[in-house]
């Protein structure tokens, strides 16, 4: 059985593994959809709209500003290109932005991309969507409180989260240089938000490269608390 939404794409370390590169993790995933959580948070965003999306032509105009974390070479990024949202694509790995900049099935005339690693990442202000699909366990543990904490200040109120975290009891919690999380703790990380989906999967699995691997994740869609 594999994960509900498979590894992702990451601003993140050069090797995915020590038998697999990035480049062999885009070259598994190349042909797979969306992951749940952004379709999730991208319909919310849309029912949210009047009137409803489906009911008005297309616009030049976009329908709102997302950052996409470890976008890899494109597998969210494109669908919220192709559902007319401008995106800020963040990758650590030259390789994966410049493919992502050669894709033909979406209008890139919306995106924008940066090459930046966790340690140094700079998130702009007023951000309507965070997505950070599979990326954030591969944060050193030293610099995700503050990574946490940039995610949290860049979202607008009523803006949201969407991604993934790894739990404690997950097989790669023996890698050091990975933040895992407890229950309670991802609990605690999401206290600014309303939770729209908070759902934990733990089961043995394989990875998208085919290896064996214990999963425990946490999949993530999250409202950023409007003032009260």
């Amino acid at each position: 059985m594999e994960p509900k939404t498979d590894l992702s794409e990451a601003v993140r370390s050069p090797q995915l593994s020590p038998h697999h590169s990035w480049n062999d993790y885009y070259q598994a995933v190349a042909a797979r959809p969306p992951r749940e959580t952004l379709v999730m948070a991208l319909d919310a965003f849309a029912a949210e709209l009047s009137p409803p999306i489906a009911d008005k032509p297309r616009s030049d105009e976009p329908i709102g500003f997302a950052v996409d974390l470890g976008c890899g070479n494109g597998r969210d990024t494109v669908e919220l290109l192709q559902r007319n949202w401008s995106v800020l694509g963040i990758d650590g790995e030259p390789e994966a932005i410049g493919q992502l900049r050669q894709r033909q099935d979406a209008d890139l005339t919306l995106l924008t991309t940066q090459i930046q690693r966790f340690e140094t990442l700079d998130l702009p202000n007023n951000v309507d969507l965070i997505n950070a699909s599979f990326c954030l366990p591969f944060c050193p543990p030293d610099y995700f409180p503050t990574l946490w904490e940039k995610i949290v200040t860049a979202l607008r109120p009523g803006g949201r989260f969407c991604g993934h975290l790894f739990g404690d009891r997950d097989d790669w919690r023996t890698y050091p240089n990975r933040s895992h999380h407890t229950r309670s703790q991802v609990e605690q990380l999401l206290l600014p938000f309303d939770i729209e989906l908070l759902d934990e999967e733990e089961h043995p699995g394989k990875t998208a490269l085919a290896e064996e691997k214990y999963w425990h994740l946490f999949n993530i869609v999250a409202r950023r608390q409007l003032p009260t």
